[in-house]
Formats: structure tokens, sequence, C-alpha cells
């Protein structure tokens, strides 16, 4: 058949000024999703910090007004606002209305500069129904509006002033964005990040909607970062050791403080960005951090000649830390352009870091002491989990060739198609079995509740008959030998029962699959069942509700309550037949599934601490703060 689709000089398009924008916007702010919505904020405020990296700006202010517009204002310089050499308009114009036009591309208006996209202001303007611009320079008040990226009004002078710096006010366009609710809790989280990565500035966020309003401002910088993640832990030294340093292009922070946990956390940031994957500043704080306590540990005679180094997974157990540079001109790569590739980074950070933690030890012997003491312990207990792990395997328990015999698993060896539901108790496992799709459905019961992950080591983990299960089932390994590509899987999904014992069941499967199997979790792969709460039964006819809400609807369509209608408060999946289970809960085209997610690693880290660490105060103040948000609780 032949194709008649013209494609010759009049298919090209030419997208001008903002248009391509706003015709991809993904592409500029990563979605228009909740996500890109904050991305907003953050271009605005980003220019601020660049302010204030610069030494001309102290106070950055966010509000969020009712009808999410939002004001951000700080006192810099001001936006310049004479007329551009090369454009002949305004400077300020020039800035909001065209791509990549900015101080940071080496004209020497930034030596550092954060934001990851480095779109900018012109960006806000082009995702805005209306955008306004007011800098306080030389003496006058300037302003200049703009609407979807077009200049409604010249750029005018509204008065005069003493002050100094910018503000900009914007209302994100509903054309564009799926939702236009900001939220709180996200903004706050990353302008706090932005306080303690730049100790000295103040930043205010204030949001008219929840009349919540919060002054963010960390004297101590990243120290104070670290003392604010290991606030819900047991610190080991009670202040955290800091570091700073410069070097050609680069400032160099480092804090690090030990908890009585067994896992590490160390978040590192190039100009302010989180680089969750990493980079050359990270390998070279890690290498460092290993090669010195190795030579203190064999300089003091913690470590005799003829014993084994302490391991890196050693040294950072129960660490926490922040590695913060700034550089002139990072080079970011990896799959969400999150990981710095500058290769010097890793050299510089590690001198830097050597002499001032070498010194730290020299001087404060007893820190060096229970630091080291914590490593060795950490060591002693990676060889019993190594010898546990030999053990077992030997055993076959651990080999995916030998299936723990509760599995009940399915015909399709097809990992991609395959699910499995871990459900709590036999007789929930033995109505599942009999109500499943056997071709790609596999059923693993659990006996009780599986050992609390937060408060042991792997070596005790291991011996937990359990959590063997579940590492066989699963396939793939555990910890560091944990590789995504083995799951039999690609849907693990939690079905427990919808009380109490059901909740908690559910929290400790939760909090195993972050800390021992991350990359389940990250990639997708954790899900949680979301069965009925109630039958309701009229004439025959059978509906099923799964919150107070459906209820509600479903009494009011049927007429309400009479003497022909019985509603089931379902207390556990066990009360359920296997067509029940099947039809509500497990055939694909009816269930809901809840899809477990790590949108931040920093708040999934301080979550299963608050719920499932020792500290009792940090957990009844969550209970306190969320008490109101529980539905559905038995008692």
């Amino acid at each position: 058949m032949e194709n008649k689709q013209v494609y010759d000089e009049n298919q090209i398009q030419v997208l001008e000024g903002l248009e391509a924008v706003r015709k991809r916007p993904g592409m500029y702010i990563g979605s228009t999703s909740s996500r890109g919505l904050h991305h907003l904020v953050y271009e605005i405020v980003d220019n601020s910090i660049d302010e204030a990296l610069a030494g001309f700006c102290q106070n950055i202010t966010v509000t969020v007004n009712e009808d999410n517009s939002v004001l951000v204002t700080d006192d810099g310089r001001g936006i310049p606002v004479g007329m551009h050499p090369k454009m002949h308009k305004p400077t300020l114009e020039v800035i909001m209305t065209v791509l990549h036009a900015g101080g940071k591309f080496g004209g020497g208006g930034y030596k550092v500069a954060g934001g990851l996209h480095g779109v900018g202001a012109s960006v806000v303007n082009a995702l805005s129904e209306r955008c306004e611009v007011t800098v306080a320079r030389d003496g006058k008040l300037y302003k200049q509006s703009y609407e979807r990226g077009i200049v409604v009004s010249e750029l005018e002078i509204i008065g005069t002033t003493d002050d100094h710096g910018t503000t900009t006010y914007f209302k994100p366009d509903a054309t564009i964005f799926e939702e236009l609710d900001f939220e709180y809790d996200i903004l706050a989280q990353r302008l706090r990040e932005l306080a303690f990565l730049n100790k000295g500035i103040s930043i205010t966020l204030t949001h008219k909607a929840s009349e919540k309003e919060q002054n963010f401002y960390y004297e101590g910088g990243i120290k104070s970062f670290v003392e604010y993640l290991n606030r819900n832990k047991e610190s080991v030294h009670k202040e955290p050791v800091y570091i700073e340093g410069k070097k050609d292009d680069y400032i160099v922070e480092l804090a690090l403080q030990y908890n009585d946990s067994y896992t590490e956390n160390i978040f590192a940031f190039a100009n302010n960005i989180d680089t969750i994957e990493g980079g050359t500043h990270l390998a070279g704080f890690k290498a460092a951090l290993t090669r010195v306590l190795n030579d203190y540990a064999k300089k003091f005679g913690f470590l005799k000649e003829n014993d084994k180094n302490l391991s890196g997974d050693d040294i950072r157990e129960g660490l926490t830390a922040v590695v913060s540079i700034k550089l002139s001109n990072p080079q970011f790569e990896g799959q969400t352009k999150t990981k710095l590739g500058n290769s010097e980074a890793r050299g510089i950070v590690d001198s830097i870091f050597t002499d001032g933690f070498s010194a730290y030890l020299e001087e404060n012997p007893q820190i060096a002491k229970l630091i080291v003491d914590k490593s060795l312990s950490a060591a002693r207990a990676r060889e019993a989990a190594r010898k546990a792990r030999d053990l077992t395997r030997r055993k076959s328990i651990l080999e995916s060739t030998s299936l723990p015999g509760k599995l009940a698993d399915c015909a399709s060896k097809n990992s991609e198609e395959c699910e499995v539901y871990i459900v709590e108790g036999d007789s929930a496992g033995g109505s599942a079995k009999q109500g499943r799709n056997r071709q790609f459905q596999a059923i693993l019961p659990l006996k009780g509740k599986i050992m609390n992950v937060e408060k042991q080591r792997l070596d005790k983990i291991l011996n937990s008959e359990e959590i063997r299960v579940l590492i066989t089932a699963i396939g793939a390994g555990i910890g560091k030998d944990f590789d995504v590509s083995k799951i039999r899987y690609n849907r693990i999904i939690i079905m427990t029962d919808a009380d109490v014992d059901g909740a908690h069941i559910r929290t400790l499967l939760l909090t195993f699959f972050y800390r021992y199997m991350k990359e389940l979790v990250e990639q997708g792969h954790v899900y949680i069942a979301q069965p009925p709460l109630f039958k309701v039964s009229k004439n025959r006819k059978e509906y099923y509700c799964y919150d107070d809400k459906e209820l509600d609807r479903v009494m009011a369509e049927i007429g309400g309550k009479d003497k022909n209608t019985q509603i089931q408060r379902y207390k556990g999946l066990g009360e359920m037949d296997a067509e029940q289970l099947w039809d509500t809960t497990m055939n694909p085209e009816n269930r809901i599934l809840l899809q477990a997610t790590v949108e931040d690693a920093m708040a999934a880290d301080e979550i299963f601490t608050i719920l499932m660490g020792d500290k009792v105060e940090p957990r009844r103040q969550f209970i306190n703060e969320n008490a109101n948000k529980v539905i559905n609780l038995d008692i």
C-alpha cells in the first residue's frame, strides 16, 4: 500500500520564544505531575540561592497563596533591568522570556550556580497563566507582567525604595499541570535542605491553605543537617565531625556522625543538587574514610599486623554523613542526571577529608575508639553473616532450585508476568491458593510476624526461618548480594488483614524490603493489596465496599438499610471464600493495588526509624501528629 504522507519543508515546525516549553514541558521540568509543579518553586528559589552563594542575599521568603499562586522574595541585588546590549530589550525581560539567558553561562555573573535543569525563570514564566516580577534596585521599584510567557506590560518604574532584591509572583497554568496543589511538606523538605546546605541563609515558608509557617535557618549548616537526620537515633558520639576546605574552584564540606543502627545513610550534594546516584565526590569520601580509619586502627593497635583490613561496609555501618561540594562547572551524568562526573572531584574530596579526619581522630582518641570499636563489631557480625549465608546455601535454603514447601508456586516461569501474594496465616493462604490463577499467581503464607529488621544485624536476620523463606521465594539474594534482575516475580503483593496486626505485618515486611532489598521498592515491584472492608447484600445482589465512603454511597444507591439488607464487615481475609477473594482482591480486572514507592530516601529512612526503631518519644509524637489521618483502625 502506498504511503502518501508528505514529508517536506512544510512539515518542519519552528517553535519560537517559549512555545517549545509549553509544547514539551516535561523536557524542562521533568513532568507535569505534582513533582513538576513543585519544581517551579525550586527554579525561582534557586535563583535567590545563587545570589546568596555570591554573597548578596541573606533572606528568602516563599508564600503559597490559597489559590495556589506563589510569591518568592529575596534581598539580593535585584535582577538587572537595563537594556541588554545584544537583545535590545530590558535585561529582566530577556531573563524572563528567553531560554538559557542568565548569569550562569560563563559571563562572570555567578561562579557557582545551583539547579539541576538550569532552565530558570523563563520556563516558570512559560508555564504560568500569570507571572509578575518586581525588582528593587538602585533606589527604584521596577515591575513587568507576563501571561503564559508573553509580555503583557512593558517594564515600568512603580516607585522608589531603599530596599534591594527580587519578588516573583506566578500562578501555574491549569491547562499544563495535572494538579495545582502545592504540598507544604514537599516544599518544606526541599527548603529545609537548602537552608542546611547554605549555612547562614534564612528561608521562610508560608502555606496559607494549611495555615503553616516555618523559618529554616541553620548557622551550623551541614553539621546541623547530620544532627537533624540522626535526631530519632541514638548517636555514638554527641557532636558530628565537621570538615571543610577549599582547593582550586572547589568548596568542600563534610559532616558525619555515627549512630547505633546497622544501616548507612550518606547524602551527597553538588551545588545543592542531591546527587542520588553518587559520583566522584562520594567515591572520594568513601575511599578516604576507609583508608583513614584502617590506618588509625593499625597505628594504635586495634588491628594487628596480620589482621584483615576493615571493609568499607564495616566502617560505614551506622554512619550518617553529608558530603556537599560547590564547583564552577559541574558535569552531571547517569540515568537521571544526578551523578557527578568531574574526575578531579574525587581527589580533592579525598585529600581534604583525609587531612581533616586524620587530625580529628588524633585529637579525639575517645571518639576514635568508639568508631573503631563499632567498625570491628560490624566486621565480626559480617563474618558471622557470611558463615550463616554459606551454611544456608549448603543446606539449599537460599537456592532458588529448592523452594520452600509452603510456597504454592505458579506454572509460568516468565518472571515478567508472575506475581506472588504474601499472606498472613494458613486460613487466608488456603482461600488464596484455591482462588488464584495458577498460571501466573503464587501464594506464600507467612507464620505470624516476621522479625523487626530495624533492630537486628544481618547475621541474626538470616537465622529467622520466615525471612529465609521470603529470600528463597523471591530468589534474588539479600543485602549487598541482592540482584533485582534475578527476582522470580515481577509483582510482590503484600496481602494482610485490615486490622492492627495486619498493618504491623505489612510495616515489618516493608521495612525488610526497604532495608535489604531496596531495589525491589525503588523499581516498583512491591504492592499492597486492598481487600474490601464490607460486603453489602440486598435482594440477592452483592456489593463490595473498600472504605466507609463507598459503603455510604452504596447504601444511598440501594435505598438505605432495611430488613433485606445485610452488611458484613470483613475482619480478616480468612472470612472470604476463594471465589470472593479472587473477585475482590486478586483478579487483575477488578482488584485495587497500591504500589509502594520511595519518592525520597531521606523521608523513607526517617519513617522506618520512627516506626520501627528503639526511641519511643519520636514514635509517640508521630502517632499524635498523624492520628487524625487514620481510617479503618480496629482496636
